[in-house]
């Protein structure tokens, strides 16, 4: 008899013992009772009736999706693969499971319909410079759909393009052609400053005798320095002083 006691005893506390549940703090658990929602459970030690009750955790922290490399045809006919991530979070647990059959699975796929659908009505070259806007095009998409879905659309970014590599090649080239034409602009700028400033320099030099003196004297001496010339004068500089003193 006592036995039997203690075996009775044994199961109701394995009973008890079986219903006990653990709610995180970045959780959320959803009650069901013969598959039936009853309420949601918050953090902390939770008990429930063991074969009658089961529950569905829901974490309700920030969650990230990539947005599988879609093949996107743009709008002025260039091919490419654009792939991305979504960052969303649970805001209503009870919506994003008795609304949705998975809806992560679902926010991935309107994802990808909706990167297609935004990059297929642009061209290339805004796709390459306003990522930022393209990905909140997306991100609007997505939110208006997913609205009823107790789920909050954080953000949306494009992280990667690939290009045909024959396109590759000729945006290298277009990219060099006006490196190159800068570099003129910049060459041929920097050359009008310097004439401006040597028809200045030779202004003031013609007003002073001493000053074509001693710039004759510094050219020479930049000329001395490579030590691999011999200097001679086919008339004597004193020349040179009468011709400004005539002038």
């Amino acid at each position: 008899m006592d036995i039997i006691i203690t075996v009775l005893i044994g199961l109701v506390v394995l009973f008890l013992l079986s219903g006990i549940r653990i709610v995180y703090e970045y959780k959320r658990a959803l009650k069901f009772r013969f598959g039936s929602y009853v309420k949601t459970l918050g953090p902390g030690l939770r008990w429930i009736i063991p074969i009658v009750e089961t529950i569905q955790m829901v974490d309700i922290r920030v969650i990230t999706i990539n947005i599988v490399s879609q093949e996107v045809m743009t709008e002025d006919n260039v091919p490419c693969s654009i792939d991305g991530v979504v960052f969303f979070r649970v805001d209503n647990p009870e919506k994003a499971v008795l609304e949705v059959e998975n809806f992560q699975f679902a926010i991935s796929q309107l994802s990808q319909a909706a990167l297609r659908d935004v990059c297929g009505k642009v061209e290339l070259d805004t796709i390459l410079s306003k990522r930022e806007e393209m990905g909140k095009n997306i991100k609007a998409i997505v939110a208006e759909e997913t609205l009823h879905w107790g789920v909050v659309i954080i953000d949306v970014k494009i992280k990667d393009i690939q290009l045909p590599e024959n396109m590759r090649r000729m945006m290298a080239n277009q990219a060099e052609a006006e490196r190159s034409r800068r570099a003129r602009i910049i060459l041929s700028l920097a050359e009008e400053q310097a004439a401006e400033n040597l028809l200045a320099a030779g202004k003031i030099i013609d007003q002073s005798p001493s000053a074509i003196k001693l710039r004759l004297y510094q050219t020479l001496a930049n000329i001395a320095s490579e030590k691999n010339s011999t200097i001679i004068f086919p008339f004597p500089e004193e020349i040179l002083h009468r011709d400004t003193k005539k002038e």
